[in-house]
């Protein structure tokens, strides 16, 4: 996710003690970085199965002490692509409480149904309280160069690059000239990009629900599926990964390691676990023929656990 380190724009925007607002579920390393910085992380749940935004409490989660808030939208793990009016909320909020925002965008280019990203620093005074990072990582395909970039307001961008250059110095010379290249890539290369996960989202889509698990919503983008289990899996979401990685060698992740907040739902689940504790998180960033083994060995995993075929599809 934020491959410009996240540690740096939270220790350039916030004090020991500062509050800083995140969403419910999350990439796990924003709580550590939080941490790190002496901030205290405030969590907004999002509201299944859409993952919709409820503005009133995220509203309503300010304080004198909040100082931030931090947004990735694509959205890991679920997928949702934070709407305008979405938008609209979080920077009313941010504007009016006079807060920062720090974005991680590194999903920019990767979406679907004809649905366009909003950077968070593009609706009307948020240009001035942003902090948007970025990286080759997702767009390009390049996870292990660890090379990405923050555009801030000149005041934060001074204090993020005297804070960088005594933790990680520089990005080695010959990726950021590839990095270069790889930025001046014609349109037709991202739009071929985004078709082809787009086919490949709805693969994973359509396998995952014809083993039973539940589809209650399609992403939107990023190229992660975040789907319930089965009704009649007994497995929580941890044992049934241990599962599929013991019997079938396919590699997925337990929604509960996004999850910090504990909530009530009017819909739990029918196994009496919370629906924190449902959900697995697949990845569909592989190739074809990688995607099509990964089917043959679900349904063979599918079948020797006894799930009914036929999943609920959004």
């Amino acid at each position: 996710m934020l491959q410009f380190p996240p540690s740096i724009l939270t220790s350039t925007s916030t004090d020991p003690g500062d509050e800083v607002v995140l969403f419910d579920p999350s990439y796990e390393t924003y709580e550590g970085c939080i941490r790190m910085a002496g901030g205290i992380p405030v969590y907004v749940a999002l509201e299944p199965p859409h993952w919709t935004l409820d503005p009133d409490r995220f509203i309503n989660s300010f304080t004198a002490r909040t100082k931030a808030v931090i947004l990735n939208s694509p959205h890991n793990p679920t997928g949702k692509v934070f709407t305008k009016d979405e938008l609209e909320t979080i920077a009313g909020a941010c504007c009016r409480r006079d807060c920062m925002a720090i974005t991680d965008e590194v999903y920019e280019h990767i979406t679907y149904d004809n649905i366009k990203h909003i950077s968070l620093a593009s609706l009307p005074g948020m240009q001035e309280r942003t902090i948007i990072t970025s990286s080759l990582s997702k767009t390009f395909s390049v996870t292990g160069w660890r090379v990405g970039w923050a555009i801030a307001p000149a005041f934060f961008a001074s204090a993020i690059r005297n804070i960088h250059i005594k933790i990680t110095d520089s990005a080695p010379a010959p990726f950021q000239e590839a990095a270069l290249t790889a930025l001046r890539s014609p349109p037709e290369y991202f739009e071929k990009l985004r078709r082809e996960y787009e086919s490949k989202r709805d693969y994973i889509v359509h396998l995952i629900a014809g083993i039973g698990f539940q589809i209650k919503f399609k992403p939107r983008g990023a190229f992660f599926l975040f789907a319930e289990l089965p009704e009649n899996y007994l497995l929580s979401d941890v044992e049934y990964v241990k599962e599929l990685i013991k019997q079938a060698g396919v590699v997925a992740v337990p929604g509960c390691g996004f999850f910090h907040t504990t909530l009530s739902t009017e819909k739990l689940s029918q196994v009496g676990c919370s629906y924190q504790e449902r959900y697995i998180r697949f990845a569909f960033c592989k190739s074809s023929a990688t995607l099509a083994a990964a089917a043959q060995k679900l349904a063979e995993l599918s079948d020797a656990m006894g799930c009914v075929t036929g999943g609920k599809n959004a």
